[in-house]
């Protein structure tokens, strides 16, 4: 058997073929009709985004620290279980929100959303540990204030471009001239 008829032979296979090899080759030709539906099968894993996974383990590890706070503050088991899988769902699912929307907001609102939640996150278990409501709003006001600080400085000099334009551009002021 000659070259030429070997290439011919591969040629002739037709698209259900190709489309199979493209698949193997973790290449999908949509002109092949694959669609996203089809490429999730066996073998395939489905990766959930980072913008949805941290905020879900931070809030995974909030519920379970309520429940160990709650526990060992004198509270029942069920009663700590229940307080620490609504701390966990509130808190993720306004981790969650903050995440998703935070790149539209403006750098200073942002920095405050972060710093609301963090803060009254805080001050919300400071309180599920006992001491009186005004010594755990102090303590979440301290805390959103370090939060606030910590976040604006990382927005502010890591990111270039904010949705409404650039944030600070860094060009150089040169004096008007008269003509």
């Amino acid at each position: 058997m000659d070259q030429h008829s070997h290439g011919d032979q591969h040629s002739h296979q037709g698209p259900a073929h190709e489309a199979l090899a493209a698949r193997s080759h973790g290449t999908v030709e949509p002109e092949h009709g694959a669609t996203a539906l089809r490429q999730e099968g066996a073998g395939t894993v489905h990766r959930t985004p980072l913008s949805v996974a941290l905020p879900v383990i931070a809030a995974l590890g909030f519920g379970c620290y309520t429940i160990w706070l709650d526990h060992t503050s004198g509270a029942s088991g069920g009663q700590a279980a229940l307080r620490g899988l609504i701390a966990a769902v509130v808190s993720g699912a306004l981790g969650v929100t903050l995440v998703h929307f935070g790149p539209t907001m403006i750098t200073e609102t942002r920095a405050l959303a972060y710093a609301a939640l963090f803060g009254t996150s805080m001050g919300w278990l400071y309180s599920v540990s006992g001491p009186s409501v005004l010594k755990s709003s102090g303590w979440g006001v301290v805390m959103f204030a370090v939060m606030f600080v910590v976040s604006l400085y990382a927005f502010r000099t890591h990111r270039v471009r904010e949705p409404h334009g650039l944030h600070r551009p860094h060009t150089a002021h040169l004096p008007h001239t008269a003509h």
